[in-house]
């Protein structure tokens, strides 16, 4: 990340910006005014605020402008970015396999990325270490029932007969989704571990959408996801936040999502099912407690308030969620292996050291640092690169 303007970090390469807002409704009056200087700007809604990604710099004050007469100031030490690290002795025998199963496109140094930009990149590196035994690092990935089928790469294992493994033996669990209820009310959604719509729009109709959804949403007292992308909008409930046992509200999700999809065939937007996916970072533990502590202050994540569910969450919804799993504590030679798998955080150059810091004092171990980055292990070994930027 480089400074482009006080607001500004360029992050993944990308200008970016975070504008903390009161609700859906002010951070969509923001968004509606970026997209009005810029069809192929990416914005990313939440309920507490937006982040804002241009392609380039040259509606960096214009933006900033129209985020001040809303009362709304750039942050961009609230940025980051959480990634996915596979090390292989051979990256292009291993490429193809992850290409198919998460519908990524090739991305710079051989690496994967969601043409959305929603779920984490993948980078892969050569590496000729032998780590025989299964990774303590899987992928889960949900998508809906056809795509499955199309990618699925042969016949699946595991208890629920969705585990894959690529030619190194780096796992994910492929799921299949399905439609959210049974009724044409909430025919263009899909329940992928979430509940997702997808809709092709115009300029017009992408902002006109926009705003409806921030108000129905608001009205609902819901903290609905809202992406907008070139061309598309993305409404997202959030992993488990359809379900009223998650959510904590008296709101049935599927009444929402009916209001929501009205909306959006009256301005004339075009379902698109087959975009929905939902992408997660599972994590094997011998000693969940003492790993849950490293990862949340490592990552700034805050833990699942639900009984019994391990999720880590980013509070602002636009990293992966991390899910803790419980590790049988006699697999020791596993659990002294080194993954081939691991994660790498950008964040602003001011907080790095604050989160290094936190994540050591968490029961972690700080391995080897160089200018701008820093490799630190949870307490089970584990590996997080925290890379800083201007």
């Amino acid at each position: 990340m480089t400074g482009t303007a006080t607001d500004w970090r360029v992050l993944d390469g990308v200008t970016t910006t975070w504008f903390e807002a009161p609700s859906l409704v002010t951070g969509a009056a923001l968004a509606v005014r970026v997209l009005e200087l810029s069809d192929d700007t990416t914005v990313d809604l939440r309920a507490t605020g937006l982040r804002v990604r241009l392609s380039g710099d040259d509606h960096v004050d214009a933006v900033s402008a129209a985020a001040r007469d809303l009362g709304l100031v750039g942050d961009p030490t609230r940025l980051q970015q959480l990634g996915v690290v596979l090390e292989s002795p051979d990256p292009a025998v291993v490429r193809p396999f992850w290409q198919r199963v998460l519908d990524y496109a090739p991305g710079p140094d051989g690496g994967l990325l969601d043409p959305l930009r929603r779920d984490p990149a993948i980078e892969i590196r050569r590496s000729t270490d032998e780590r025989p035994l299964r990774n303590r690092f899987h992928l889960d990935v949900v998508r809906p029932a056809p795509a499955v089928q199309r990618a699925a790469p042969g016949e699946g294992s595991g208890p629920y007969g969705v585990r894959h493994a690529d030619p190194d033996g780096n796992e994910l669990d492929l799921v299949p989704g399905d439609a959210l209820g049974e009724g044409s009310a909430t025919a263009d959604w899909q329940a992928v571990f979430g509940a997702v719509a997808c809709y092709r729009t115009t300029p017009t109709q992408q902002r006109e959408l926009t705003t409806a959804a921030a108000a129905l949403a608001d009205d609902a007292g819901f903290p609905l996801v809202i992406d907008l992308r070139p061309g598309l909008v993305v409404l997202d409930s959030g992993k488990d936040q359809w379900e009223a046992g998650a959510h904590g509200l008296q709101l049935d999700f599927t009444d929402l999502a009916g209001r929501l999809q009205t909306a959006a065939r009256q301005l004339g937007a075009t379902a698109d099912p087959g975009r929905a996916r939902f992408v997660q970072l599972v994590l094997d533990a011998a000693d969940v407690d003492a790993v849950r502590a490293f990862w949340v202050a490592a990552l700034g994540y805050t833990p699942d308030p639900r009984a019994g569910v391990s999720d880590l969450h980013d509070p602002r919804r636009l990293d992966p969620v991390l899910v803790l799993q419980e590790l049988d504590v006699t697999e020791t030679e596993r659990r002294r292996q080194r993954n081939r798998v691991h994660l790498e955080l950008a964040v602003h150059s001011g907080v790095a050291r604050t989160r290094v810091d936190a994540a050591v004092a968490a029961g972690g171990r700080l391995l080897d640092e160089s200018e701008g980055c820093w490799r630190v292990a949870d307490p089970e070994g584990n590996d997080l690169v925290v890379l800083g930027g201007a």
